[in-house]
């Protein structure tokens, strides 16, 4: 007869372990009763297809940004006489701040191109429309956010090129009526440069991203998990899904009306194809998480970005680097270029209107961005919800539309592409030579630079009727 054997010390400690893990959680649970939320959040179902990681994609793009921007933080100085040495020593002497700040910047970048595809694929495939209007305005605010912090931080070095991009922005400031001189004062503390960077480092560190902070989570986690996933259109299931949706839009209505959400929620949940959060969409969202921050990390490995010892200090009326506009600063760079210098002359006042067109093209983009659920729906007269994805060329005046607008904001940042070869400078005898000016990207004589610019000019009017005129074309074509 075989005498038992007492286990192993190794075991023992993990079947203690495993009922002390047991026991913890019987006593939470029975005093705080997670489980009865937590058990149907992790069978929440949701859609299997890749372009719903986008947002995962920028989300995690995201936390790197702020692991980076922490530890930078740790060694940046503001203080104007010294903004560009401290940039510098992190660069070249913090171990490790090189990485850190090419971290930092592939980061921002990948957060912006993330945002910039999601928006499209959710306005492309009519995923804005009721009852996620409030999700699509948090994004729109979020993307507008994004560019302002991505701004600031660009400007934070203090090297040349980031103080030319300041100089620019006060001259728009300076250029508005009336009130110009009073918000430059405000921004820059008097003269430029003033105190501007040690404004912009609070700005930059402390009060966007706390307001990022809280438009994140609320527009990717809270209002996500509270609705229903929309679907997307299968050829084979069509008639179906169409079917399903107008059913769901009159079941949400009556429901509506008699107050039973949970009822609503369960039959639309449903309708939902994929998996569930754990441990299918668990596993892709770690995975994506993974694949991200690799990505940037190879990016930041061995892609040099943003060399501001190269730039050098900044030194007034000194030539400005030869690097070109990042793509989402581009727009307004190039729509200034392509704007006519004009001036008009008001009561002995010079006003420039040229310099207002281009924040002013901006300021209506976001503002119509942001009213466009409620713009469709005043326009097409279709109020029912939709838990159904449209395919682009199903909606062949909405996809058109944003073709027509990508093509018109690329022929503005076609702008930054050629640069005018600046003229020769000679010193007063007995002064030593100016420095040579950089040669940008592609430099063309003045009279090549004219007739680009007006090209240019003539493009951004002509080239988005013609995508917008293309592209309906091309989706009735598919359609029918």
């Amino acid at each position: 007869m075989a005498t038992p054997t007492k286990p192993k010390r190794r075991a023992r400690i993990v079947a203690g372990s495993a009922k002390a893990a047991i026991d913890s959680a019987i006593y939470l649970d029975d005093r705080l009763p997670f489980a009865r939320w937590l058990r149907p959040q992790l069978r929440k179902l949701f859609p299997s297809h890749w372009s719903f990681l986008l947002g995962e994609l920028a989300l995690y793009s995201f936390a790197l940004l702020v692991l980076t921007g922490t530890f930078l933080t740790l060694f940046y100085k503001p203080n104007p006489d010294v903004a560009f040495a401290s940039a510098a020593e992190i660069s070249l002497d913090v171990r490790g701040g090189l990485l850190m700040r090419q971290l930092h910047h592939w980061s921002a970048t990948v957060f912006v191109l993330a945002i910039v595809a999601h928006l499209c694929r959710v306005f492309f495939t009519g995923a804005f429309r009721r009852p996620r209007e409030l999700t699509w305005m948090l994004g729109v605010v979020l993307f507008g956010l994004v560019l302002f912090e991505s701004f600031l931080g660009v400007s934070l070095p203090g090297d040349q090129l980031a103080m030319a991009g300041l100089r620019q922005a006060q001259g728009l400031l300076l250029s508005i009526p009336l009130v110009g001189t009073y918000l430059s004062a405000f921004a820059f503390d008097g003269e430029f440069p003033g105190q501007v960077l040690p404004r912009i480092f609070v700005t930059h560190v402390l009060l966007v991203p706390g307001i990022l902070m809280a438009v994140v989570p609320l527009h990717a986690l809270i209002l996500t998990w509270r609705q229903k996933h929309t679907e997307r259109r299968s050829s084979r299931r069509e008639s179906e899904e169409r079917a399903n949706e107008e059913r769901s839009g009159r079941d949400h209505e009556h429901e509506r009306r008699s107050s039973r959400r949970e009822s609503e929620g369960r039959a639309n949940e449903g309708r939902v194809s994929g998996g569930p959060f754990f441990p299918y969409f668990a596993v892709k969202n770690g995975a994506t998480a993974l694949f991200t921050m690799g990505a940037i990390a190879a990016l930041a490995t061995f892609v040099r970005v943003n060399p501001v010892w190269e730039h050098g200090a900044y030194s007034a009326g000194g030539y400005v680097p030869s690097a070109q506009p990042f793509w989402y600063f581009g727009v307004l760079d190039g729509a200034q270029r392509l704007v006519p210098p004009w001036e008009i002359t008001v009561g002995g006042y010079v006003l420039q209107p040229g310099l207002w067109i281009p924040p002013l093209i901006l300021t209506v983009f976001f503002g119509i961005l942001l009213l466009y659920p409620f713009l469709e729906r005043r326009f097409t007269g279709d109020g029912d919800h939709h838990h159904v994805l449209d395919r682009p060329s199903q909606a062949p005046v909405r996809t058109a539309l944003g073709i027509a607008v990508i093509a018109f904001f690329t022929v503005l940042w076609a702008g930054t592409w050629v640069s005018e070869a600046a003229p020769p400078m000679h010193s007063a005898p007995g002064f030593p030579q100016p420095p040579a000016a950089p040669n940008a990207l592609l430099t063309v004589p003045h009279d090549t630079y004219t007739m680009i610019v007006v090209g240019l000019r003539v493009a951004v009017f002509v080239v988005p009727v013609l995508a917008f005129l293309i592209a309906r074309a091309v989706c009735r074509r598919r359609a029918g």
